[in-house]
């Protein structure tokens, strides 16, 4: 007995949900047949004029970049007012500037595929890029076919990103009133040792510090 095919799930970029706003789920009509991912790590180069190589020193990495490009078509869509924009312009909304919000920007979005997690999906992020290709028009001038070339950045929140790196590192909310004496001697009960904080966050004020940031906390 022959298998019924299995569909291929439909790659989404879906806005996070921010109230007040009007944005939408991005189907893909066509599945990218690739996806590309770009990871850059800095390494530091010590020139010494009697070394046959330089020294490098680790300087830190930066977040990935989703490459993608999409096409969308309308041109069997039987509204005599169709229009490919419909669609390509969910894609935009994301690129602008959320007033909504309390540190204004544009929306962070996820990119899903894969039915199970992977090492790359879902992928989280913000729209860094966004370029539109418009190639097939009616009459009336309304685009029917587009490509879009999308580059999304990777946004991940910070202590999510420690805790992968260091399952056993803490972190701390900087509250009203707190300062890095207080907050050494709670966590390590000596405020003494302030400067084992003020070092992993590079602090040079151990008062003055944002209401609201997360503090690294490393083991002693």
């Amino acid at each position: 007995m022959a298998l019924a095919p299995t569909s291929r799930a439909k790659l989404l970029i879906i806005p996070d949900n921010v109230p007040g706003t009007a944005l939408e789920t991005v189907e893909a009509m066509f599945n990218p047949g690739s996806y590309t991912i770009t990871k850059s790590v800095t390494w530091n180069r010590a020139n010494d004029a009697r070394a046959n190589a330089p020294t490098v020193t680790f300087g830190g990495g930066s977040a990935r970049e989703l490459a993608l490009e999409l096409f969308f078509d309308v041109t069997e869509v039987s509204d005599p007012n169709r229009d490919v924009r419909t669609e390509t312009d969910k894609l935009v909304k994301m690129t602008r500037i959320l007033r909504s919000r309390e540190t204004p920007r544009p929306p962070t979005c996820r990119v899903e595929w894969d039915r199970k997690k992977s090492a790359d999906f879902p992928f989280r992020g913000v729209i860094s890029t966004l370029t539109q290709r418009f190639t097939l028009f009616n009459s009336n001038g309304r685009p029917l076919r587009a490509t879009v070339n999308v580059s999304i950045t990777e946004f991940l929140k910070r202590t999510d990103d420690l805790k992968d790196t260091d399952p056993e590192l803490s972190t701390r909310t900087v509250q009203r009133g707190d300062d890095l004496p207080r907050i050494a001697a709670e966590v390590y009960l000596d405020p003494t040792v302030w400067r084992v904080i003020a070092l992993a966050n590079r602090i040079e004020d151990p008062f003055e510090l944002v209401v609201g940031s997360v503090l690294t906390l490393p083991k002693r």
